[in-house]
């Protein structure tokens, strides 16, 4: 996963700091996940904002995202998401890249 409401969910039920490197595996589970959801509706916006590695800009999209990611997963039967420290525009950057060297 890319999406930086991604990253901040897997911060948040245990992933690695970014502070601990870029090349540190990070994964997102669907249990932990599940387990965050009715704590992050019975929060604020402020409140989500003070957990770690979440962004106060991005608190108030925080739920709306946990609940995209855990139906997602369960329609797709993931257990868990492996964080990619990159957004889609490096990935897109990088592919381009790749085939301007065929």
């Amino acid at each position: 996963a890319t999406s930086k409401t991604f990253r901040q969910l897997a911060r948040i039920t245990g992933a690695a700091r970014s502070a601990e490197g870029l090349y540190v595996q990070r994964e997102l589970k669907r249990a932990s996940l599940e387990a965050w959801v009715p704590r992050l509706a019975a929060m604020t916006s402020t409140e989500r904002a003070e957990l770690p590695g979440v962004s106060e800009g991005r608190a108030h999209q925080l739920l709306a995202g946990a609940l995209v990611a855990e139906a997602a997963m369960d329609l797709f039967r993931v257990e868990s998401l492996e964080i990619c420290p990159w957004a889609l525009r490096e990935g897109v950057i990088l592919r381009r890249l790749d085939h301007m060297g065929q």
